[in-house]
């Protein structure tokens, strides 16, 4: 009994042995796989760019001695506050994607209060951004927008003044001070619908103004102190109300009837309630399509939008007659009230000039108390890239005379942020760019010949003083001013900014295309904008259904004629319907002009390009229609001909994930009459060849995987170290797919760990065979995929053990097994030209493994080099809006945990539950791409290196190398300490032959 349990504490210690080793042994391979940098390193090939996205709220700070700043609310849930001399950031919070921004309110001069979702109220330091308080609102039943209303008032005595919440059904009051509910009363009823609250503040009343039914007003009076309902009017009208809009002020209330032909006025004074309906034409006011009345807040007027015609009218308080005081064609922004001293009023109004397309010129109108009244008035000539005024925020300053002066906050067309003062452009933000819809990289054009002798000596002149400045601070000679002078020479190199190509690959256009319509090329060198265009094949006339951009596809990418310029083709949708036609632009990837637009005939479901190009190297497209029909372009003979060669080679596949359908499509034939209709393509029929079916009581299509179409593989073989060969699996049609429960779809632990199970599938799109089948028992979504050369890795979530997993699946081709040894590799049978078919009968073998792993993830992909020989790295975009690189050894499947001599020659690591995390292996440093929904690989020409460009609400680029810069110097390499060690050589080896010699006579004189 005493020897066997020796046994086992010697069995107990051996294996704590080989942990221990397996532990140093990967954490050494970390330690040499890391690619750290050094302080002095960060912004030399790095660049990072902060953004707020488009803004949809925004209130000015410029009272008191303090810093004049705007504090914006935006889409994208970011709120910040800006420089209103500058529009640097001073501060910025991004809150999650279920946490909107629905109001903003400054309270007391130095807090800024936020809703969010009519749950969430929020107070921040105006100064600094930071948080002070936060109170959470139980939600209540109502369709009503939930409301914000910063008091003038103290109610509970704590020397601050309070707010009120109007949040469904219920009002809440909160003390200014900590959040606090000071009181809640519920102020529904039978059909009450209440939409806003009005503040009488010599009364210490609040007043909720809703609907009663659909034809009638409701005013409900709340005591502000006790927080008790005091009184309740209401008063019915003949017409039935369109419940949807109701603008409110403090003496009135305005709604549209149902049918869009009259304005129904409530007057709200101390006589009581009176109703007045106001026909349209009796305004002057012929409606084309359904009015709508405008969310802008004016004092004594409300603003109805009638097509391309907007229409300011006045209110009288008392009777609620109304009356036209002015109406606006085209392009028309109208801003808030802004209140000014003595009780009086401003409204700005930026209307598109008649004839000022071509120049994009506007006028802006700051109208006073009486809408007759002009108080300032503006020409503004801005980029056409903006587009016209979306929306405008007034705000005024005291001019040295005590007069009033404005300046105006305006939104492009292209979601950019401008100040405009005294009508010119004070500053501009490009936060367009933080709602990236996809990206692509183009290359620059060859640097011409001919460069000026003087431009040489210039530029040899300063490479001698940057190496010499190098080789002090090398030497710890130089003094604190030269060593900032080398850093700021670093950064600044003039290399890595020329428009034109480097012989290593680095200086490339990243083309990036935003919601709002805009195609921008940003310099991989240090980011700027080189050119940016706001698509006008997009522009939809106004009251037209608006195109939305969805894909960037390569259109021409000249190689042979490299002195061509390349084109991309932006595909655009209907943003409402599925059914609208797709619209598809044509823009020099140099220049960035619109070369030509086409609006197609057919919606567009899915479009992808082929592997064939014709004489004038423009790539082969097919466009799947809603039919599942293909089109052909572009539509020449010379692409009709090169198709037809190898249209039975063509397939393509559609899922649909509402349905839990994957069907796949073959080429048929062609449409004779479509050659015709060129233009708009060769229209192709199709035919279904298979379908995968997947129970949608026990399955959910959660993501699918698909390979790069211009990936590049070296080697279809991996070379064991017992010389043996795997042949890859390298099939270009096969594509993962990965399920999850129905009743797990959600939040994390909204399941059972009984009733959640992930799927994965390896399917081939030819024929439709399912390849390989794993399940995950007890495992949940969301599933993040990434597919390259023969293997996939996936990121999911164990409910069992509260954890995140990683798994890795390799297919291998076993009908090569004849081939084991390298010679057979070379001269076999199954060489590298040897044909893959997906109909040919393959034994395909799957090595998988999972893993631990401790971060949550939102994107997934992988390094892509030049001619594939670099090991892969995966890159992961983090919870934390970070880029995490990882070595795929780390997610090896033949890892073990005692690797044979011969598994470790190849390199392969110890098993361990877990993958290590190195903190080197951030590429992102020390910042943060808030927002981070996408990440962008580029292969460089210089094989060791891949460009990584990550995009969210920020932009962050940079260069990595997985398998460190085997085949270049670094760019700290001293060029100056080597021709000092050369010539230091050259010196001693002429000195030593001098003294031999010498020495040599003096032996024979001997």
């Amino acid at each position: 009994m005493a020897h066997h349990r020796q046994s086992l504490n010697l069995q107990q210690q051996q294996q704590q042995q080989l942990l221990l080793l397996a532990f140093v042994f990967v954490l050494g391979f970390l330690t040499s796989s890391c690619h750290a940098l050094y302080e002095d390193q960060v912004g030399v090939w790095d660049w990072h760019q902060q953004y707020i996205g488009r803004v949809k709220h925004a209130v000015f700070q410029t009272q008191g001695s303090g810093r004049k700043r705007v504090v914006v609310a935006t889409e994208q849930n970011a709120l910040a506050s800006l420089n209103l001399r500058t529009g640097e950031i001073y501060w910025r919070h991004v809150l999650g994607e279920s946490d909107p921004i629905d109001v903003l309110e400054l309270a007391s001069g130095k807090y800024v209060m936020t809703l969010s979702g009519g749950t969430n109220v929020r107070a921040w330091h105006l100064p600094d951004g930071v948080l002070i308080w936060e109170a959470a609102i139980p939600s209540s039943k109502g369709s009503n927008p939930p409301r914000l209303v910063a008091l003038p008032v103290d109610i509970d005595n704590d020397k601050i003044n309070d707010l009120l919440v109007l949040s469904g059904s219920v009002l809440t009051a909160l003390s200014g001070q900590d959040g606090t509910t000071i009181w809640k009363v519920d102020i529904s009823g039978k059909d009450v619908d209440i939409r806003d609250v009005i503040v009488a503040t010599e009364e210490l009343k609040a007043y909720g103004v809703g609907f009663i039914g659909d034809s009638g007003f409701t005013i409900i009076e709340i005591d502000l102190h006790a927080g008790t309902i005091t009184d309740r009017k209401t008063a019915m009208t003949s017409e039935t109300l369109s419940v949807t809009e109701l603008l409110v002020s403090k003496q009135f209330a305005v709604v549209l009837d149902s049918k869009g032909t009259h304005l129904v006025t409530l007057s709200i004074n101390a006589n009581g309630l009176t109703v007045l309906e106001t026909a349209l034409s009796s305004l002057s006011l012929n409606a084309v399509g359904l009015p709508k009345l405008l969310p802008t807040k004016l004092d004594g007027a409300i603003s109805l939008a009638l097509g391309d015609l907007t229409a300011i009218v006045a209110v009288d308080p008392t009777s609620g007659e109304l009356r036209t005081v002015e109406t606006l064609v085209g392009a028309v922004a109208v801003s808030d009230s802004l209140s000014l001293a003595n009780s009086k009023h401003s409204v700005a109004i930026i209307q598109l000039l008649e004839g000022g397309h071509s120049q994009n010129t506007f006028s802006l109108h700051v109208h006073g108390e009486d809408w007759t009244e002009v108080v300032q008035k503006e020409t503004v000539k801005l980029p056409s890239h903006r587009g016209h005024v979306q929306k405008v925020f007034l705000n005024a300053y005291l001019r040295t005379d005590r007069t009033h002066g404005f300046r105006a906050l305006v939104i492009g067309e292209d979601d950019s942020l401008l100040l405009l003062q005294q009508g010119e452009i004070v500053w501009t933000r490009e936060d367009e760019l933080a709602s990236i819809v996809d990206a692509k990289s183009a290359e620059l054009p060859l640097e011409r010949d001919g460069v000026s002798v003087a431009e040489v000596e210039h530029d040899l002149a300063e490479w001698l003083k940057g190496h010499f400045l190098k080789l002090k601070a090398t030497l710890f000679l130089a003094s604190a001013d030269e060593i900032a002078a080398v850093q700021e020479s670093r950064l600044n190199q003039a290399d890595k900014t020329k428009l034109t190509r480097d012989h290593n690959g680095f200086r490339k256009l990243l083309l990036v295309l935003t919601k709002s319509g805009k195609l921008l090329a940003l310099h991989t060198g240090d980011g700027r904008i080189v050119w940016s265009l706001l698509i006008p094949g997009f522009r939809a006339p106004h009251g037209g259904p608006q195109v939305c951009p969805e894909k960037l596809l390569l259109w021409h990418v000249p190689h042979q004629h490299a002195e061509e310029r390349p084109e991309v083709l932006v595909l655009g949708k209907s943003c409402s319907t599925s059914d609208f036609p797709a619209v598809l632009s044509w823009v020099d990837a140099y220049k960035g002009i619109e070369l030509h637009t086409m609006k197609l005939s057919y919606p567009v479901t899915h479009a992808f390009g082929l592997p064939l190009t014709d004489s004038s190297e423009q790539r082969l497209h097919l466009f799947v229609d809603d039919q599942a029909q293909a089109h052909l372009l572009p539509g020449s003979e010379e692409s009709l001909d090169l198709f037809l060669k190898q249209k039975d080679n063509a397939y393509f596949y559609e899922v649909d994930r509402t349905k839990g359908i994957i069907e796949g499509y073959g080429i048929k034939g062609l449409v004779e009459s479509s050659r015709q209709t060129s233009s708009e393509g060769y229209l192709f029929e199709t035919e279904k060849l298979w379908s995968v079916v997947f129970p949608e009581e026990t399955e959910s299509i959660a993501t699918v995987a698909t390979r790069r179409p211009d990936e590049v593989v070296h080697t279809q073989a991996k070379v064991l170290g017992n010389r043996e060969v795997l042949f890859k699996y390298l099939n270009k049609n096969m594509i993962f797919v990965a399920t999850v429960t129905p009743k797990s779809v959600g939040l994390l632990g909204a399941a059972s760990p009984e009733d959640s199970t992930v799927v994965a599938y390896l399917i081939d799109t030819v024929t439709g065979r399912i390849l390989h089948r794993v399940t995950h028992p007890s495992m949940q979504g969301p599933v993040h995929a990434v597919l390259s050369e023969n293997w996939v890795v996936y990121h999911y979530f164990n409910l069992r053990n509260h954890r995140y997993e990683m798994s890795v699946l390799e297919t291998y081709d076993q009908s090569r097994v004849g081939d084991k040894g390298v010679m057979q590799l070379m001269l076999g049978r199954h060489n590298a030209s040897a044909p893959l078919s997906s109909y040919s009968s393959s034994n395909v073998e799957v090595k998988g493994q999972s893993y631990f792993f401790t971060y949550t993830v939102k994107t997934l992909t992988v390094t892509t080099t030049a001619r594939g020989i670099t090991s892969k790295q995966l890159l992961l975009g983090t919870v934390t809006d970070q880029v995490l690189a990882l070595d795929k050894r780390l997610l090896d499947p033949r890892r073990s945990a005692t690797p044979t001599p011969s598994e470790r020659e190849e390199g392969i690591l110890p098993l361990t539950d877990a993958i290590p995390i190195s903190p080197q292996g951030y590429l992102t440093n020390g910042y943060q791409v808030e927002g981070l929904r996408g990440i962008l690989t580029i292969p460089a020409r210089l094989e060791s290196t891949c460009l990584v460009f990550a995009y969210g609400l920020d932009l962050f680029y940079t260069r990595t190398a997985p398998s460190r810069t085997y085949d270049s110097l670094t760019e700290d390499f001293s060029y100056a300490l080597l021709l000092i060690t050369i010539v230091a050589l050259l010196i001693a080896i002429a000195v030593t032959y001098v003294l031999a010699e010498r020495k040599e006579l003096a032996e024979k004189w001997k």
